[in-house]
């Protein structure tokens, strides 16, 4: 199996645990909690900042020394309403306990004290679409560079429809050469409905040093530590996936594929 596909290591409490050291990178990190009724998850952020995605369910969330209530709405991801989120910064500690079935994501990176605790949606998140034809797909923007909600992090979620590509047309960000093109590293955690179905994706660089393809299954995790990234939705299976990105700049700038690019130039 590739080094960059990480399945669950369970089904229940904390099932995903990417940090910058077993990833072999410098910046993301990414968690997920599975959490029954009344268990609780709780941890502190360090030198890092976190975004916690309320991926599913409902639960109790106090952080940085403040109660935020119960957050989550949501009791299937696919029902593509916006996500309650909440920012944590770098020195903080936050603790959930969960009022449902509920699946946590805590998305992090280095955190420079620029940023208070914050809560991120629903409010100001909608449902946008984008690409044409069967790479048309749907994203929920939770913190990209136009909010300057974090110090580090950039973070969204799409939404595959059956049959259809996205992070297409191909490109990457594994240069540090802004305005060209930025440094982020990057995590995929994907679903899929039915969740007996899978997704494919290829991560590749143009000199094909690196080329892996790899099928996903509901709950696996993929890691892009450079090289392009496209996904694919067989036909009958609906794609999620939540992408967690970080580098040395708060700024998504990409370079496409050379055997894509007149796409992106057609499709302008």
């Amino acid at each position: 199996m590739s080094q960059l596909l990480r399945k669950p290591f369970g089904t229940h409490g904390k099932v995903h645990e990417i940090t910058p050291a077993s990833a072999g990178w410098r910046y993301v990190g990414f968690s997920l909690h599975r959490l029954r009724p009344g268990d609780a998850a709780a941890e502190a952020t360090g030198d890092r900042e976190a975004i916690l995605v309320m991926v599913e369910g409902k639960a109790a969330v106090t952080a940085a020394g403040r109660e935020w209530g119960v957050l989550g709405e949501r009791m299937s991801v696919f029902e593509k309403t916006p996500p309650h989120c909440l920012y944590v910064p770098n020195g903080a500690d936050w603790r959930a306990v969960a009022e449902t079935d509920c699946v946590i994501a805590v998305c992090s990176a280095p955190g420079k004290g620029g940023h208070a605790a914050r809560r991120i949606g629903p409010a100001g998140i909608a449902l946008t679409e984008r690409g044409r034809g069967t790479n048309t797909r749907h994203i929920n923007n939770i913190a990209m560079e136009n909010e300057d909600y974090a110090d580090s992090l950039l973070v969204t979620e799409v939404f595959t429809p059956a049959g259809h590509w996205s992070s297409y047309p191909s490109h990457r960000h594994d240069e540090d050469d802004f305005p060209r093109i930025t440094y982020l590293e990057e995590t995929y955690y994907h679903r899929l409905n039915p969740a007996s179905g899978f997704g494919i994706q290829r991560v590749y660089t143009d000199d094909g040093r690196l080329d892996e393809t790899m099928a996903v299954a509901d709950g696996d995790v993929v890691l892009v530590p450079r090289g392009h990234h496209p996904c694919g939705a067989p036909y009958g299976f609906e794609m999620y996936y939540l992408n967690v990105m970080a580098g040395p700049l708060r700024k998504w700038r990409f370079v496409p594929a050379p055997e894509v690019e007149w796409i992106l130039k057609r499709d302008a």
